[in-house]
């Protein structure tokens, strides 16, 4: 991939407003990009965070590929370019990580450009992580910039959303995404792949990813055959713990969505899933829509959930009780 191919279509209005904190020299102490799951907020970020090193940087504010900084970012040995994570097998990044971080700043770059410290995602900062990191805020140091990543702004506290200049990424328009998938030489499923973007239930890194639809199919099949009865909650609650816990919830939620869509007679050129209208049609006319919008408020409740210490796969097992629940004896 090219250094010009990792600006996203919808993302060219944020990419020139970060060119413009480069080129007038304003660049904000730190970012918080935020945006619903799918929209590239990622690559946006660390596309800045290399034209801030790029020591060779193009008209178009693009990093040039070539220079030392760069190589050493190819490698991934960059010094002044830190990605702050939860540890692998935890969900937060602990106050330790934090620290260091801290600690690191207390020094001068390395290069003469900028220091870059990306956190991602921002939000599982713990309550004592989130104390430090905004001390450090309330004590800028020489040339370091923070890139704070989330989907879930209302979990970070107003004293670190206060002192971050925000970057809000969008959804794109459908004829966008069209586009940008024909570019990418994906021509099957395109009316699908939108809708789940639009519902940000796919990343624009998954949108070829033949497997995860495959996936999605099988676990609406096994939807159905809960609200049938002829599988037991339990059963593909424990099948479907192999799965990426976000991308299940959202299916989930929109099917529920598109139940209640029906239910309301909306035109069903609006749903979310097309390729499963005739199934949804069917299992909407048995449905009570009061008991539809309890199931719905719950996979709402237990998104927001996720993250936390909640056993994923008995939230998962009591949603498919209360769909079996909902459907009745067939």
């Amino acid at each position: 991939m090219t250094v010009t191919q990792n600006i996203l279509p919808w993302q060219k209005r944020h990419w020139d407003l970060l060119c413009s904190y480069i080129k007038q020299d304003r660049v904000p102490q730190a970012l918080l990009i935020t945006g619903t799951n799918g929209l590239g907020k990622h690559r946006l970020a660390k596309q800045f965070a290399r034209s801030l090193l790029c020591t060779n940087r193009q008209d178009d504010g693009l990093c040039c590929g070539h220079c030392n900084s760069c190589h050493l970012i190819k490698a991934d040995t960059h010094p002044d370019l830190k990605h702050i994570k939860p540890d692998e097998e935890k969900k937060t990044i602990s106050i330790n990580q934090i620290r260091q971080v801290v600690t690191d700043t207390y020094l001068k770059p390395q290069f003469e450009a900028y220091r870059v410290i990306i956190i991602s995602p921002a939000d599982v900062m713990t309550g004592q992580a989130a104390n430090a990191f905004l001390k450090c805020l309330e004590e800028p140091t020489e040339r370091t910039v923070f890139i704070l990543i989330t989907d879930k702004p209302n979990k970070l506290p107003a004293t670190i959303i206060s002192r971050c200049q925000k970057l809000s990424v969008t959804l794109p328009e459908k004829k966008i995404l069209n586009e940008w998938l024909k570019e990418q030489g994906i021509h099957n499923n395109q009316e699908t792949l939108i809708n789940l973007v639009q519902g940000s239930i796919l990343t624009t890194q998954q949108l070829s990813n033949n497997d995860l639809l495959k996936q999605r199919t099988d676990c609406f099949d096994d939807w159905v055959a809960i609200a049938k009865h002829t599988n037991h909650p339990a059963i593909i609650s424990e099948k479907w713990q192999k799965l990426p816990e976000t991308e299940l919830l959202n299916w989930l939620i929109s099917w529920v969505t598109d139940l209640i869509k029906y239910a309301c007679l909306i035109n069903p050129r609006q749903l979310c899933n097309q390729d499963m209208a005739n199934s949804l049609q069917e299992l909407a006319q048995r449905l009570d829509l009061k008991r539809l919008y309890g199931l719905y408020d719950r996979l709402l409740i237990n998104r927001r959930l996720l993250g936390t210490q909640i056993n994923s796969q008995i939230m998962i097992e009591e949603i498919l009780v209360q769909w079996q629940q909902l459907n009745g004896r067939s």
